[in-house]
């Protein structure tokens, strides 16, 4: 049996594609939505799902939640005697859900469509597809979150739409994804996220307003850290939901049968969660730029995650957007929905036979390279898009690189996916090395081809054509070791760097401007975005204070002509 699966932060959901639609399974509690919690005493006595958030206040030492987030880290949650991995507690989540359906179904699923975050990078996607094999499930697909919810809003009106936008704000996670549905087609033009954004956010700010004012003598303080922490999150998640409906509510915990309450209006909230709310907007406009659709364009914004019930959010997009979002489809529903429609995708179904999905890479890949500024200095460790991020997939590109110093024989390459200039602040997914014939500087070049196809799986080919030398790479999920001890080397080679002009407030500022909008941007205009950091990298390395001056205000002047008129 092949399930459809939200796996989420906050709750989690199971479905299958049944009678020609999608069907929500509920759990053993009967409802449709399982908390992502997990609980584990010294015994090994383990609960999962609601009965382990009810013990989150009482025993949060021995339960944790939000693990998501851990997902494709090194990050470990100790729970009774032993360590456990994101992997393996989002595993026991899944088991519990497969429970569910054999105990509804009487057949046991063995393979899985599990929805992840578009803005998942490369490990949390390995890590994703990891919890799924140590569930005992065949991870026939990883969809994206907005994708999956795009195909639930899409099979409510079959007919052709316009280019919609998918907003989807859960308890962890953010994600945009703008979609184009025509001839049976689900055509995703574009994604965007926050993987450090949701509800969980929003309770923190919460928690925040309130703790001085709940507890102003600080008693408090008595109380175990971990035990406090837990009641201070249940009482925000409740207060929050609460501000759903209301004016205002109560923010209140007990103690040793002493409450502690004060009162939260609407206007605090709003005005406590504003820099979170601003957040809302960077993915939006990326999307949109990268798409070239004017938010007028728009025929739809559709409200997916739990998290969009919040009036403030509410407002904030009806500001954005110059309209009222479309809720017409359950925000904690959509996601699983969406899932076990791609599960009848893949089964053959008659009744989907006509709908097919494109989708896109969410982030960059390329590798790392050199380039030489002005004053003929060589700088390192630069990254060079080969496939740019929302480029329709599957696809295959191919970049031409050249030797950058004399009688080199030998081209170490490391594999990277994100937007950052410097490799050093994306992902690195792998690496590979090449030999090549002596030759004056720039006469000898590789053919370096990155493939990647739907299901996240990366093939690098490089080619030597004066030797017909041919190297394949396959990206596999073990991490770069080394990764850890190149940071720690480049963080000791800054520490000599103190005095040197690139720590001005000026210029961190001006290269911190230049590194957002080579984010900002893809194809030309990042190329020239990289070649103007180049240039100002070689100015602060001169440490003339004049020559930087000048290259300063020729690098502000070029990013204030591409900021004020950006090209579509």
């Amino acid at each position: 049996m092949l399930v459809g699966i939200d796996l989420g932060t906050t709750n989690s959901a199971v479905a299958i594609w049944r009678d020609s639609e999608a069907e929500l399974v509920p759990n053993a509690l009967g409802d449709v939505l399982t908390p992502s919690a997990v609980s584990v005493d010294k015994s090994g006595q383990t609960w999962i799902g609601a009965s382990a958030l009810d013990r989150f206040a009482t025993h949060p030492g021995e339960t944790v939640t939000s693990f998501k987030r851990m997902m494709g880290t090194e990050a470990r949650a100790t729970l009774g005697k032993r360590d456990f991995s994101a992997e393996e507690l989002s595993a026991m989540v899944l088991v519990s859900l497969m429970d569910d359906v054999e105990a509804a179904l009487g057949e046991r699923p063995t393979e899985a469509v599990i929805t992840v975050p578009a803005y998942f990078n490369e490990r949390q996607r390995r890590a994703t597809r990891r919890a799924g094999e140590i569930a005992g499930l065949d991870v026939k697909r990883l969809i994206n979150e907005p994708t999956a919810a795009a195909l639930a809003f899409g099979l409510t009106d079959r007919g052709d739409q316009e280019p919609f936008l998918v907003f989807d704000l859960g308890g962890g996670t953010f994600d945009v994804s703008i979609v184009e549905m025509f001839e049976g087609i689900v055509e995703v033009r574009a994604s965007a996220g926050d993987n450090r954004l949701g509800g969980d956010d929003f309770n923190a700010a919460l928690v925040a307003l309130a703790q001085p004012r709940l507890d102003a003598d600080d008693q408090l303080a008595v109380m175990p850290a971990d035990r406090k922490n837990a009641l201070l999150t249940q009482a925000a998640e409740q207060c929050r939901r609460a501000l759903t409906t209301a004016h205002e509510a109560d923010f209140s915990i007990t103690i040793n049968d002493q409450a502690y309450t004060t009162r939260i209006t609407t206007e605090e909230f709003e005005e406590t969660v504003e820099p979170l709310i601003r957040r809302l907007r960077d993915p939006v406009l990326r999307s949109l730029r990268d798409t070239g659709i004017d938010v007028k364009s728009l025929s739809e914004v559709v409200l997916v995650g739990g998290s969009t019930r919040m009036p403030v959010v509410r407002k904030a997009l009806t500001r954005m957007f110059g309209r009222f979002p479309n809720h017409t489809v359950h925000p904690d529903h959509a996601v699983a929905l969406g899932a076990a429609v791609q599960a009848g995708l893949l089964s053959n179904d008659e009744g989907l036979e006509e709908i097919r999905i494109t989708d896109v890479a969410p982030f960059t890949l390329g590798i790392d390279s050199s380039d030489e500024d002005a004053h003929g200095q060589i700088h390192s460790g630069i990254f060079s898009p080969i496939i740019e991020r929302n480029t329709p997939v599957p696809v295959s590109r191919m970049q031409v690189y050249s030797t950058m110093q004399a009688n080199q024989t030998r081209i170490e390459m490391g594999v990277y996916q994100g937007e950052a200039r410097d490799v050093k602040n994306n992902v690195k997914l792998g690496g590979m090395s090449v030999r090549v014939p002596a030759k004056p500087r720039g006469e000898e070049i590789v053919e370096v081809r990155f493939t990647y196809d739907t299901s996240g799986l990366l093939e690098v080919d490089v080619h030597v054509p004066s030797t017909g030398l041919t190297k394949n790479l396959v990206i596999v999920d073990e991490e770069d070791k080394r990764s850890k001890s190149e940071i720690a080397s480049s963080r000791k080679a800054l520490e000599k760097l103190k005095t040197h002009p690139r720590d001005e407030a000026e210029n961190i500022a001006a290269m911190a401007r230049a590194e957002r909008c080579y984010e900002g941007f893809t194809g030309d205009v990042r190329d020239a975005i990289g070649r103007w950091i180049t240039a100002f990298k070689g100015a602060l390395d001169k440490q003339d204070p004049r020559i930087i001056a000048d290259a300063r205000k020729q690098l502000l002047a070029a990013l204030d002509e591409i900021e004020a008129n950006p090209p579509l």
